[in-house]
């Protein structure tokens, strides 16, 4: 079934890009009606970050939310055999400039890449300009995870760790000039986390980019990656590097990126990866929320 998944999204690659968008936007329908459990985990995460919204505003976010997780789904064709051409037309990446002039510094950098559903593409397109290291978990299925880790590593000469590895080879990858491409806004249970608000609610949250900063003298760069309406592609937005980070307060620095991705989320709230169990780990004594 795996292999038969697989030819499918092969087929699909050859489509136009807005063809392919129509596609997606037509599973995204299929899961929101067949996908329970998701559906459920979606709508427990809006309530909980959108309480102003009323049920009928939240379901109407999950279902546009639905519909670009379709799109990202079938797009993810063009990763593993669009030729390159073909994917610099449909990802741009503004600003690019500005992760050069810092590297050419001999300023380590991270780019900042929060869980949006256009992540994998806007990774590709970063691989496209450089050599980056990043942190790649292993699929279950060993068929995707194949294809998944063809996608990440088929342009350039890219380093994918594994979490287990530890921070010693990537801070010494990003002192040897490799952009650290990192997605730390997920929920890794309590191991080096601490839970800050997010959206208003306890989250467990990794402290990683304040530590890997400190240790590397990074740079961090926001990176965040745009799903385009109407097959119009992808854009890829960096911001300008964070003054005064890292502190010398963990805590206020994990706050702080918290805040900057509450903000960012805001301008494009169905994009965010809203299918996560974000607060699946509650402080002592807190119920599950799931």
């Amino acid at each position: 079934m795996s292999r038969v998944g697989v030819a499918a999204l092969w087929l699909l690659h050859w489509l136009p890009l807005p063809v392919l968008a129509a596609c997606g936007q037509a599973l995204g329908r299929v899961l929101w009606w067949f996908a329970r459990g998701r559906r459920s985990v979606v709508l427990t995460n809006l309530r909980l970050c959108f309480p102003e919204l009323d049920e009928g505003a939240r379901r109407a976010l999950a279902r546009r939310h639905f519909g670009v997780l379709g799109r990202s789904l079938l797009e993810r064709s063009l990763l593993w055999w669009a030729p390159r051409a073909r994917l610099l037309r449909l990802v741009s990446f503004a600003d690019e400039g500005r992760v050069d002039e810092l590297l050419a510094g001999g300023r380590p950098v991270i780019l900042l890449a929060p869980h949006f559903v256009g992540l994998d593409m806007g990774g590709t397109r970063v691989t496209m300009s450089f050599d980056i290291v990043s942190i790649y978990a292993r699929q279950s299925n060993a068929v995707f995870d194949r294809w998944f880790f063809h996608g990440r590593s088929r342009f350039g000469d890219q380093l994918l760790l594994a979490r287990e590895d530890g921070a010693r080879p990537t801070v010494k990858a990003m002192k040897a000039g490799r952009p650290f491409y990192y997605l730390p806004d997920m929920d890794y249970r309590r191991k080096d986390s601490i839970f800050v608000p997010f959206f208003g609610v306890p989250a467990a949250t990794i402290t990683g980019l304040s530590r890997l900063s400190r240790l590397a003298g990074a740079a961090v760069v926001p990176c965040v990656t745009r799903m385009l309406p109407g097959g119009q592609g992808y854009r890829i937005e960096t911001g300008e590097p964070w003054a005064d980070f890292p502190t010398d307060d963990v805590a206020a620095d994990t706050l702080r990126m918290n805040r900057w991705l509450e903000t960012v989320v805001r301008t494009m709230p169905e994009q965010y990866y809203w299918v996560h169990r974000r607060f699946k780990t509650r402080p002592p004594g807190e119920p599950r929320l799931y």
